[in-house]
């Protein structure tokens, strides 16, 4: 009787198998904790959707995808509303349940294969592989009305919307470039109001691009005078002589020449740098009135200058002591200066705006309403206001002797001044006939082309050495 040998294969068999299949099971336990690795990496730890690594994975799967024929991904980009205030208001805890909540929500309105994911804060991404932009627009809109219902605290409930912005990518976009995008529409959305959906328009941000250039551009021209004033006259209708001037300032471009101030004034008033613009105006203007003052060739023309100011200037803590100042550097008495304000300027009537103008009345200078009828129109507003002048608006004069019935018209609203007290300034005085009309009812001072268009400096100067009236 023979015996199998303790090492045998035949004897080995059964510890094999166990070792085997220990083996196994701790491949599998790797592989496991392999995988919750690489989930943990690409995981939010507090919502428990993506992160931005997860994004930037999808991504460029979808960049394969696409660059196979697929349509090209889309990245939907949410700010949540007001989420900072409640963090303050609510504490931490609060505010942790609600970007779960968020996220919960906003898994439940998009697709399977919708990559939902939290970059930071209140901030969350969802990337839509091969996705059209009206496919793209329907889930973002489901998600912003997943998050219209209040979101339960315990103690209190919530709203929290969010702004959205929608960015279709091409094919050279990386992923920091959509959502470089995607966050410019979304600054868009906020600028138009509570959950909203902006689809990014690269034409919007070269504007905005541009505008930024131009704020630069304008900020290192105030400072390298780059700026010049021209200068247009309003005179006696009756004699044709001079009484004042208006400055307006031009951007005199070291690349695009001369800029009139359309082009650039609205871009200071959206960026608050009119301020700044509004006092080198100011100041410049009153030291050149100073100097025709001193100057023996045009000393004769004791004339009011006028400036431009803005809604913002109205606004100014500081914008009465800056005129105090700016006519004390130059000597010049309160009433040689005349400020000019619009009607939508002034026509909000709060209460730093009424604090402002009784301060520069009590100064002593003129202030008058330009463009007067253009915009309000409101006659009772004029007795209200310390205002000295009303400058009528162009467009009442450009079809004076066209229609027999416009200067009766016009006489009437003339009247209507004169009995408010004040003095009218007729503007866009474009012909003799025009002027002569007006005089003919009253009208006392007259502004247009008929008696000079803006001239710079020296030549304005030239013509007051040479002239006591006009027109020119």
């Amino acid at each position: 009787m023979t015996s199998t040998a303790p090492d045998s294969p035949a004897h080995l068999d059964p510890r094999l198998g166990k070792l085997e299949r220990h083996i196994q099971a701790l491949m599998q336990e790797l592989h496991q904790a392999r995988y919750e690795q690489r989930r943990e990496a690409l995981t939010d730890a507090l919502t428990g959707v993506g992160n931005r690594t997860a994004l930037v994975n999808a991504f460029q799967e979808a960049q394969v995808a696409a660059a196979r024929g697929a349509p090209q991904p889309a990245l939907l980009l949410l700010n949540l509303d007001g989420f900072n205030a409640l963090k303050k208001s609510a504490g931490h805890a609060a505010a942790d349940q609600v970007l779960v909540t968020v996220a919960m929500r906003v898994r439940s309105a998009v697709r399977e294969n919708d990559v939902v994911t939290r970059l930071g804060g209140d901030e969350f991404a969802v990337l839509l592989p091969a996705t059209p932009q009206a496919r793209a627009t329907a889930v973002g809109n489901r998600i912003l009305a997943a998050l219209e219902p209040n979101i339960d605290l315990g103690n209190n409930t919530v709203r929290c919307g969010a702004s959205m912005g929608l960015r279709i990518a091409e094919p050279h976009h990386t992923v920091e470039d959509l959502l470089q995008e995607a966050d410019f529409a979304v600054d868009e959305s906020k600028s138009e109001g509570r959950n909203k959906l902006k689809v990014f328009d690269p034409a919007t941000l070269h504007a905005r691009q541009l505008q930024r250039q131009i704020v630069g551009e304008l900020r290192e021209a105030i400072r390298s005078e780059q700026l010049v004033l021209f200068f247009q006259p309003i005179v006696e209708l009756a004699t044709g002589k001079i009484e004042g001037c208006e400055a307006l300032v031009r951007w005199d471009h070291p690349v695009h020449g001369l800029i009139m101030p359309d082009h650039f004034i609205p871009v200071a008033e959206a960026t608050g740098l009119i301020a700044e613009l509004g006092r080198w105006v100011l100041r410049t203007a009153v030291r050149q009135l100073r100097h025709w003052r001193d100057n023996p060739a045009t000393a004769q023309h004791t004339f009011s200058m006028r400036i431009n100011v803005s809604a913002a200037d109205l606004q100014s803590l500081e914008f009465v002591d800056d005129v105090s100042e700016a006519l004390a550097e130059e000597s010049l008495p309160p009433e040689s200066l005349v400020l000019e304000l619009t009607e939508s300027a002034i026509i909000q009537n709060n209460e730093l705006d009424r604090y402002t103008l009784a301060s520069l009345h009590r100064l002593g200078v003129g202030l008058e309403i330009d463009d007067f009828g253009a915009g309000y129109s409101s006659m009772g507003y004029l007795r209200k206001l310390p205002v000295d002048r009303v400058k009528v608006d162009r467009q009442f004069v450009k079809d004076l002797g066209k229609d027999p019935s416009q200067l009766s018209f016009l006489a009437a609203i003339q009247e209507v001044i004169r009995s408010c007290g004040l003095e009218g300034i007729w503007e866009g005085i474009e012909s003799a006939e025009q002027a002569e009309a007006l005089r003919s009812i009253g009208c006392t001072s007259g502004q247009g082309y008929y008696f000079g268009k803006p001239l710079p400096e020296a030549d304005f100067t030239e013509q007051l050495s040479r002239q006591q009236t006009w027109p020119a």
